[in-house]
């Protein structure tokens, strides 16, 4: 009976693949199998147990495991007995030889989060995609910026939506940097000395992560040390704060008193139970939600690198729900962002009345700079705007501070006070960075 709701409502069927019982299990059979190889290659145990161990791989059930395991209450120990078990003569008894269990769990992770990243990286390019099509598409699209809340000088859509692409960005960029750390494995026993491999054990470590091709630890005790996931986790707990902004931002522009975009929403789609003429954020709005349990795992994965001396077990029950919690849902999450900015529904009349909202009050700055460029001092002109401002605000008359209009004719303000004639450089903006993406990345020409 499914409980967890990752199990039936969210993630993708890609990402969450490779976090079952069994793909878990077959990523332990490969390390176990390229272990063996390597060994075999320095001629620390026989080639023929090497070619029979490899055979077990279609072999070695899960139910065996599971049985063995009530008995021996060992996951690892299970895995071997029951890899044994499927080895013909003598073979048997050089599965795991010489290895402790983190060397193998650990490296299955390293497995396992490999397939993780490759799929998170194709996730990211294609959201990286969407908000460059979308910043050119709006480059020239003018709005409302706003600061705390509030409207202040034209911005533009294009503008917004390249901001976000830029971090897209810096996000595939650290994990570019992050990828050696995370992406290793070890061979090194149970304290970290290969003493039971002998002379061979830095050779047999470096031929095994050859085999799955992974990395190399430089050096670790028991287990690799934690600080290389936590700065993981951190990354995805990064990635699903933008998204996190992201979703706001569209709620925010969604709401009724604003209504400049909305997310699509289809003909049979119901928005309330009982207030039919809703139409409600939700993916939006279960991007943020979900964002915050990623967000929730740093504090844990942090702490998973404080372990006893060596190592103790109090990593490994945490790390079980920890890894493909954040994997499946960063993933979901970012899926859910590209397909909500794709489908985006923009309202190009409240674009513009909104932009139109405050009579031109908003665009006190071009008035005061272009005061100060005819020669008042800018504390003067600023206070000039302001008063003037707050007059007309308060209903007692903008006329009463005539300085404005001694300086500036009813043409100029009426140039000064156009938002399409104050966006500065922001299509220029727009169309170098995304000129860089598309170079960057290789993404389609199609973004003119």
């Amino acid at each position: 009976m499914p409980i967890h709701p990752i199990e039936y409502r969210y993630g993708t069927p890609e990402m969450k693949s490779i976090w079952t019982r069994e793909s878990r299990f077959r990523f332990i059979l490969q390390t176990e199998i390229a272990l063996s190889k390597a060994e075999s290659d320095v001629g620390l145990i026989p080639e023929s147990a090497a070619v029979e161990i490899e055979k077990t791989y279609c072999l070695v059930k899960l139910s065996r495991v599971d049985e063995i395991e009530k008995k021996l209450n060992h996951e690892m120990a299970a895995i071997v007995n029951a890899i044994s078990e499927q080895c013909s003569n003598d073979s048997g008894k050089w599965v795991h030889f010489g290895a402790t269990s983190n060397d193998i769990l650990d490296t299955a992770t390293a497995l396992q989060l490999k397939e993780s990243i490759f799929i998170l990286e194709k996730r990211l390019l294609n959201l990286l995609s969407v908000l460059v099509k979308l910043s050119m598409s709006h480059k020239k699209t003018v709005c409302c910026g706003r600061t705390h809340g509030q409207i202040g000088i034209p911005f533009t859509y294009g503008l917004r939506f390249c901001i976000w692409a830029s971090e897209i960005d810096r996000h595939m960029d650290r994990l570019s940097q992050l990828k050696p750390r995370i992406l290793v494995g070890k061979m090194t026993g149970a304290v970290g000395t290969q003493a039971a491999f002998g002379k061979h054990g830095q050779e047999i470590q470096k031929r095994t992560m050859k085999y799955l091709k992974l990395g190399s630890v430089d050096i670790s005790n028991q287990v690799i040390q934690r600080d290389r996931h936590a700065e993981f986790v951190m990354w995805l707990a990064g990635v699903v704060t933008t998204l996190d902004k992201i979703g706001i931002e569209i709620r925010t522009l969604q709401r009724s008193e604003i209504a400049e975009l909305e997310e699509s929403f289809g003909k049979n789609n119901v928005g309330s139970s009982t207030m039919p003429h809703k139409k409600n954020p939700v993916k939006s709005e279960q991007i943020c939600g979900l964002a915050r349990i990623v967000r929730g795992f740093v504090e844990t994965a942090l702490q998973n690198n404080t372990l006893w001396d060596e190592r103790d077990l109090t990593n490994s029950s945490s790390e079980r729900i920890i890894f493909p919690e954040v994997c499946i849902l960063t993933d979901y999450i970012i899926k859910s962002g590209t397909d909500v900015l794709s489908n985006l529904n923009f309202n190009y009349e409240n674009i513009e009345r909104n932009l139109k909202l405050l009579n031109g009050l908003n665009m006190s700055e071009p008035i005061m700079i272009e005061l100060i460029k005819r020669g008042v001092g800018r504390k003067e002109a600023h206070e000039y705007v302001r008063k003037f401002v707050m007059n007309v605000q308060n209903e007692t008359g903008g006329k009463k501070n005539g300085e404005i209009f001694e300086i500036l004719s009813h043409e100029d303000i009426e140039y000064l006070t156009n938002p399409y004639n104050y966006i500065g450089t922001a299509v220029e903006q727009v169309e170098s960075v995304c000129g860089k993406l598309v170079s960057k990345y290789d993404l389609k020409p199609e973004f003119q």
